[in-house]
């Protein structure tokens, strides 16, 4: 069964189950919001973007990043050690497939000044973030927050 996860900057539809080898998600960003600048210690991800306008921040370190627009049904691939961000420019939907979420993503900033998510904090209902959820959430939803 699919979780919605409330984020400071959309959700995130988790689509598969925990005992899997693999992470599937669809990713909403609402116009103007963007990710963490962050990284992660074990997981490899590739997303792509389906719907909308949004910017790509990749480097290998924060004095070393790249930005770039991302095309629509483009598959971009993220290592561990990769520091990146997603800025949506309009509201965007973005698929991701990753390896398992395990280990600690590193935030090395944050809008809304969340912690690292370790795997404690990921297993935690609010996964480091205890804001009210968006006005644009679906009353029918079931959202982890």
């Amino acid at each position: 069964m699919s979780s919605i996860v409330i984020k400071p900057w959309g959700q995130e539809i988790v689509l598969t189950s925990t005992d899997l080898p693999y992470t599937g998600k669809i990713i909403t960003i609402i116009q103007g919001k963007r990710w963490s600048l962050q990284y992660h210690d074990q997981k490899t991800e590739t997303f792509c973007c389906i719907s909308g306008q949004a910017k790509l921040i990749t480097g290998s370190s924060p004095q070393n990043l790249k930005e770039e627009e991302m095309i629509i049904n483009e598959g971009y691939t993220i290592k561990p050690g990769t520091i990146h961000r997603v800025q949506a420019i309009t509201d965007v939907t973005i698929i991701e497939v990753s390896s398992p979420e395990s280990g600690t993503t590193f935030r090395l900033e944050d809008d809304s000044n969340r912690p690292n998510e370790t795997p404690e904090i990921r297993n935690s209902p609010n996964r480091g973030w205890d804001q009210p959820p968006h006005e644009n959430q679906s009353p029918n939803s079931n959202p982890v927050v």
